[in-house]
Protein backbone atom coordinates (compact mmCIF):
# COMPACT_ATOMS: atom_id res chain seq x y z
CA UNK A 1 0.00 0.00 0.00
CA UNK A 2 1.68 3.22 -1.56
CA UNK A 3 1.98 5.95 1.69
CA UNK A 4 0.65 9.45 2.14
CA UNK A 5 1.04 11.95 -0.70
CA UNK A 6 3.47 14.69 0.02
CA UNK A 7 4.22 16.40 -3.65
CA UNK A 8 3.33 19.88 -3.54
CA UNK A 9 3.67 22.62 -6.53
CA UNK A 10 4.97 26.14 -5.49
CA UNK A 11 4.71 28.89 -8.48
CA UNK A 12 5.06 26.09 -11.19
CA UNK A 13 8.07 24.15 -9.58
CA UNK A 14 6.95 20.27 -8.69
CA UNK A 15 8.48 19.19 -5.62
CA UNK A 16 8.47 15.72 -3.83
CA UNK A 17 7.74 17.29 -0.01
CA UNK A 18 7.09 20.39 0.62
CA UNK A 19 10.62 20.74 2.09
CA UNK A 20 13.07 23.15 1.11
CA UNK A 21 16.09 24.87 2.37
CA UNK A 22 16.43 28.02 3.10
CA UNK A 23 19.01 30.23 0.95
CA UNK A 24 22.20 31.12 3.42
CA UNK A 25 22.22 28.66 5.34
CA UNK A 26 22.88 25.37 3.17
CA UNK A 27 25.82 26.95 1.29
CA UNK A 28 25.62 25.62 -2.33
CA UNK A 29 24.19 22.08 -1.22
CA UNK A 30 27.60 20.19 -1.68
CA UNK A 31 28.42 20.40 2.05
CA UNK A 32 25.48 18.70 2.90
CA UNK A 33 25.54 15.71 0.30
CA UNK A 34 27.66 13.83 3.25
CA UNK A 35 24.90 13.41 5.91
CA UNK A 36 22.37 12.77 3.29
CA UNK A 37 20.92 12.10 0.20
CA UNK A 38 19.93 15.49 -1.24
CA UNK A 39 17.63 13.93 -3.24
CA UNK A 40 15.16 13.74 -0.99
CA UNK A 41 14.60 17.78 -0.39
CA UNK A 42 11.94 19.03 -1.90
CA UNK A 43 13.81 21.44 -3.00
CA UNK A 44 17.31 23.27 -2.61
CA UNK A 45 18.02 27.13 -2.68
CA UNK A 46 21.22 28.04 -2.66
CA UNK A 47 23.03 31.23 -1.17
CA UNK A 48 22.20 35.00 -2.06
CA UNK A 49 23.94 35.32 -5.80
CA UNK A 50 24.74 38.72 -7.37
CA UNK A 51 26.11 39.72 -10.33
CA UNK A 52 29.54 39.80 -9.14
CA UNK A 53 31.71 38.78 -6.32
CA UNK A 54 30.65 40.23 -2.69
CA UNK A 55 33.29 39.87 0.08
CA UNK A 56 30.68 40.66 2.81
CA UNK A 57 31.07 42.63 5.88
CA UNK A 58 33.87 42.68 8.61
CA UNK A 59 33.60 40.30 11.63
CA UNK A 60 32.42 39.01 13.82
CA UNK A 61 29.84 37.72 11.67
CA UNK A 62 27.87 35.70 13.45
CA UNK A 63 26.55 35.97 17.62
CA UNK A 64 23.90 33.35 19.05
CA UNK A 65 21.28 34.68 20.84
CA UNK A 66 18.66 33.26 23.32
CA UNK A 67 16.30 31.25 20.96
CA UNK A 68 18.22 32.08 18.07
CA UNK A 69 20.91 33.75 15.94
CA UNK A 70 22.05 36.88 14.65
CA UNK A 71 23.95 37.12 10.99
CA UNK A 72 25.76 40.14 9.23
CA UNK A 73 27.40 38.17 6.42
CA UNK A 74 26.49 40.94 4.28
CA UNK A 75 25.57 38.52 2.02
CA UNK A 76 28.94 37.29 1.06
CA UNK A 77 29.31 35.14 -2.28
CA UNK A 78 31.09 33.58 -4.97
CA UNK A 79 29.25 35.82 -7.87
CA UNK A 80 27.83 34.38 -11.30
CA UNK A 81 30.18 33.83 -12.90
CA UNK A 82 32.33 31.38 -10.86
CA UNK A 83 28.89 30.12 -9.35
CA UNK A 84 28.52 28.56 -13.06
CA UNK A 85 31.95 27.12 -13.73
CA UNK A 86 32.42 25.70 -9.62
CA UNK A 87 28.90 24.57 -8.02
CA UNK A 88 26.30 24.19 -10.30
CA UNK A 89 27.86 21.36 -12.45
CA UNK A 90 27.37 19.50 -8.93
CA UNK A 91 23.84 20.63 -8.31
CA UNK A 92 22.87 19.89 -12.06
CA UNK A 93 23.62 16.22 -11.14
CA UNK A 94 20.77 15.87 -8.29
CA UNK A 95 17.16 15.35 -8.95
CA UNK A 96 15.62 17.98 -6.47
CA UNK A 97 14.37 21.51 -8.17
CA UNK A 98 17.31 24.17 -7.69
CA UNK A 99 16.55 27.52 -6.72
CA UNK A 100 18.82 30.72 -7.16
CA UNK A 101 18.63 33.15 -4.75
CA UNK A 102 19.35 36.60 -6.25
CA UNK A 103 19.91 40.24 -5.58
CA UNK A 104 21.02 43.43 -6.69
CA UNK A 105 21.71 46.85 -5.96
CA UNK A 106 18.75 48.28 -7.99
CA UNK A 107 17.05 47.27 -10.71
CA UNK A 108 18.72 47.18 -13.74
CA UNK A 109 21.48 44.70 -11.23
CA UNK A 110 18.47 42.29 -10.47
CA UNK A 111 17.01 42.26 -14.23
CA UNK A 112 20.83 41.38 -15.68
CA UNK A 113 21.30 38.86 -13.19
CA UNK A 114 17.91 37.17 -14.12
CA UNK A 115 18.41 37.55 -17.51
CA UNK A 116 21.95 35.76 -17.33
CA UNK A 117 20.18 32.55 -15.36
CA UNK A 118 17.64 32.28 -17.63
CA UNK A 119 18.91 29.91 -20.07
CA UNK A 120 21.45 28.21 -17.58
CA UNK A 121 20.21 24.43 -17.03
CA UNK A 122 19.49 23.12 -14.07
CA UNK A 123 18.01 25.63 -12.69
CA UNK A 124 14.59 25.54 -11.52
CA UNK A 125 13.20 28.66 -10.30
CA UNK A 126 14.53 31.78 -8.87
CA UNK A 127 13.89 33.48 -5.55
CA UNK A 128 14.09 37.67 -5.78
CA UNK A 129 15.56 38.98 -2.02
CA UNK A 130 13.84 42.25 -2.20
CA UNK A 131 15.22 43.13 2.04
CA UNK A 132 18.10 44.03 -0.30
CA UNK A 133 18.95 48.31 -0.13
CA UNK A 134 18.50 50.00 -3.51
CA UNK A 135 21.05 52.26 -3.90
CA UNK A 136 19.42 54.45 -6.15
CA UNK A 137 16.93 55.04 -3.17
CA UNK A 138 19.03 55.97 -0.65
CA UNK A 139 19.43 52.67 0.85
CA UNK A 140 15.87 51.88 1.49
CA UNK A 141 15.46 48.15 1.01
CA UNK A 142 13.12 47.05 -1.91
CA UNK A 143 11.08 45.05 0.45
CA UNK A 144 9.65 47.62 2.77
CA UNK A 145 8.00 49.78 0.25
CA UNK A 146 4.98 48.37 -1.96
CA UNK A 147 6.09 50.80 -4.75
CA UNK A 148 9.87 49.75 -4.69
CA UNK A 149 8.91 46.28 -3.84
CA UNK A 150 6.03 46.22 -7.55
CA UNK A 151 8.97 47.53 -9.58
CA UNK A 152 12.22 44.93 -8.41
CA UNK A 153 9.66 42.36 -9.48
CA UNK A 154 8.33 43.59 -12.76
CA UNK A 155 11.67 44.10 -13.56
CA UNK A 156 12.75 40.66 -13.28
CA UNK A 157 9.60 39.20 -14.40
CA UNK A 158 10.36 40.96 -17.79
CA UNK A 159 13.44 39.32 -17.94
CA UNK A 160 13.00 35.52 -17.51
CA UNK A 161 10.87 32.74 -17.94
CA UNK A 162 11.79 31.00 -14.94
CA UNK A 163 9.15 30.70 -12.05
CA UNK A 164 10.15 33.62 -9.71
CA UNK A 165 9.35 33.52 -5.71
CA UNK A 166 9.37 36.67 -3.99
CA UNK A 167 11.20 36.33 -0.26
CA UNK A 168 9.25 39.25 1.59
CA UNK A 169 11.21 41.05 4.29
CA UNK A 170 9.35 41.28 7.87
CA UNK A 171 10.35 44.90 8.81
CA UNK A 172 6.99 46.50 7.77
CA UNK A 173 3.83 47.30 9.38
CA UNK A 174 1.70 45.64 6.57
CA UNK A 175 3.09 42.56 4.94
CA UNK A 176 -0.07 42.26 2.94
CA UNK A 177 0.49 45.40 0.90
CA UNK A 178 3.90 44.32 -0.18
CA UNK A 179 2.48 40.88 -0.74
CA UNK A 180 -0.40 42.17 -3.25
CA UNK A 181 2.02 44.34 -5.16
CA UNK A 182 4.33 41.69 -5.94
CA UNK A 183 1.70 39.42 -6.73
CA UNK A 184 0.02 42.09 -9.07
CA UNK A 185 3.78 42.49 -10.46
CA UNK A 186 3.58 38.95 -11.58
CA UNK A 187 5.47 37.12 -8.94
CA UNK A 188 4.64 32.93 -9.19
CA UNK A 189 4.79 32.30 -5.38
CA UNK A 190 6.32 34.40 -1.96
CA UNK A 191 8.54 33.23 0.60
CA UNK A 192 8.47 34.89 3.94
CA UNK A 193 10.17 35.73 6.32
CA UNK A 194 13.49 37.02 5.78
CA UNK A 195 15.58 38.03 9.11
CA UNK A 196 14.10 40.46 11.32
CA UNK A 197 16.36 43.67 11.81
CA UNK A 198 18.35 43.60 15.54
CA UNK A 199 21.12 44.19 17.13
CA UNK A 200 23.29 42.87 20.13
CA UNK A 201 25.79 44.20 22.71
CA UNK A 202 28.64 43.41 24.84
CA UNK A 203 27.99 44.80 28.43
CA UNK A 204 31.94 44.51 29.18
CA UNK A 205 33.25 46.51 26.38
CA UNK A 206 30.04 47.93 25.77
CA UNK A 207 30.48 47.58 21.58
CA UNK A 208 28.00 45.74 19.53
CA UNK A 209 28.70 41.92 19.23
CA UNK A 210 28.56 42.57 15.60
CA UNK A 211 31.27 43.78 13.39
CA UNK A 212 28.05 45.51 11.45
CA UNK A 213 25.96 46.51 14.63
CA UNK A 214 22.85 45.60 13.09
CA UNK A 215 22.33 42.07 12.04
CA UNK A 216 19.15 39.87 11.20
CA UNK A 217 17.33 37.58 13.82
CA UNK A 218 16.58 34.21 12.84
CA UNK A 219 15.54 31.00 14.84
CA UNK A 220 12.89 29.45 17.15
CA UNK A 221 12.61 33.48 18.42
CA UNK A 222 11.03 34.41 15.24
CA UNK A 223 8.58 31.21 14.60
CA UNK A 224 5.22 33.54 16.06
CA UNK A 225 6.10 36.45 14.12
CA UNK A 226 6.67 34.53 11.13
CA UNK A 227 3.38 32.42 11.29
CA UNK A 228 1.48 35.72 12.02
CA UNK A 229 2.66 36.93 8.86
CA UNK A 230 2.56 34.29 6.76
CA UNK A 231 -1.24 33.22 7.81
CA UNK A 232 -1.86 37.45 6.77
CA UNK A 233 -0.12 36.72 3.70
CA UNK A 234 -2.37 33.75 2.76
CA UNK A 235 -5.28 35.79 3.21
CA UNK A 236 -4.09 38.47 0.96
CA UNK A 237 -2.61 36.88 -2.29
CA UNK A 238 -4.01 34.13 -4.70
CA UNK A 239 -0.16 32.67 -5.46
CA UNK A 240 1.23 29.89 -3.22
CA UNK A 241 2.78 31.25 0.10
CA UNK A 242 6.35 29.33 1.45
CA UNK A 243 6.44 29.84 5.67
CA UNK A 244 10.45 30.19 6.97
CA UNK A 245 11.13 31.23 10.26
CA UNK A 246 12.26 29.11 13.24
CA UNK A 247 11.62 25.55 11.98
CA UNK A 248 13.35 22.82 14.21
CA UNK A 249 11.15 20.18 13.38
CA UNK A 250 8.07 18.52 11.69
CA UNK A 251 6.03 20.05 14.10
CA UNK A 252 7.24 23.75 13.26
CA UNK A 253 6.51 22.84 9.75
CA UNK A 254 2.93 21.65 10.36
CA UNK A 255 2.41 25.23 11.68
CA UNK A 256 2.91 26.59 9.20
CA UNK A 257 1.38 24.38 6.25
CA UNK A 258 -1.55 24.55 8.26
CA UNK A 259 -1.66 28.35 8.69
CA UNK A 260 -1.62 28.05 4.58
CA UNK A 261 2.03 27.71 3.38
CA UNK A 262 2.43 25.71 0.82
CA UNK A 263 5.85 24.75 1.49
CA UNK A 264 8.57 25.63 4.12
CA UNK A 265 12.48 26.50 4.52
CA UNK A 266 14.27 25.35 7.06
CA UNK A 267 17.03 27.47 7.70
CA UNK A 268 19.20 28.14 10.89
CA UNK A 269 18.40 24.82 12.08
CA UNK A 270 20.86 23.64 9.74
CA UNK A 271 23.51 25.38 11.52
CA UNK A 272 22.79 22.83 14.45
CA UNK A 273 21.42 19.63 12.60
CA UNK A 274 23.03 19.14 9.22
CA UNK A 275 20.15 16.95 8.64
CA UNK A 276 17.44 18.96 9.75
CA UNK A 277 15.61 19.23 6.59
CA UNK A 278 15.38 15.88 6.28
CA UNK A 279 14.59 14.99 9.26
CA UNK A 280 11.24 17.43 8.99
CA UNK A 281 10.00 16.18 5.47
CA UNK A 282 10.70 12.46 7.57
CA UNK A 283 8.28 14.06 10.13
CA UNK A 284 5.76 15.54 8.15
CA UNK A 285 5.11 11.79 6.33
CA UNK A 286 4.90 10.20 10.01
CA UNK A 287 2.28 12.75 10.99
CA UNK A 288 -0.09 12.20 7.85
CA UNK A 289 0.20 8.33 8.62
CA UNK A 290 -0.89 8.64 12.23
CA UNK A 291 -4.02 11.06 11.21
CA UNK A 292 -4.54 8.90 8.43
CA UNK A 293 -4.15 12.01 5.82
CA UNK A 294 -3.91 10.61 2.18
CA UNK A 295 -2.64 13.65 1.02
CA UNK A 296 -0.53 16.71 2.27
CA UNK A 297 -2.76 19.11 0.08
CA UNK A 298 -6.02 18.06 2.52
CA UNK A 299 -4.10 19.87 5.68
CA UNK A 300 -2.65 22.79 3.96
CA UNK A 301 -4.96 25.50 4.82
CA UNK A 302 -6.95 23.37 7.34
CA UNK A 303 -6.80 26.21 10.07
CA UNK A 304 -9.79 25.94 12.43
CA UNK A 305 -10.75 29.33 13.54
Amino acid sequence: MAGPRLAVNVGGISMKNPVMTASGTFGYGEAFASFFDLNRLGAIIVKGLALKPVPGNPPPRIVETCGGMLNAIGLENVGLQAFVQEKLPFLQSLETPVILNIYGRNVDEYGKLAERINDLEGVAGLELNISCPNVKAGGIAFGTDPKMAFQVTQGVREKTKLPLIVKLSPNVTDIATIAQSVEEAGADALSLINTITSMAVDVETRRPKLGNTIGGLSGPAIKPIALRMVWEAVQAVGIPVIGIGGIVDASDALEFLIVGARAVQVGTANFVNPRATVEVAEGLKRYLLEKDIPDISQLIGSLRV
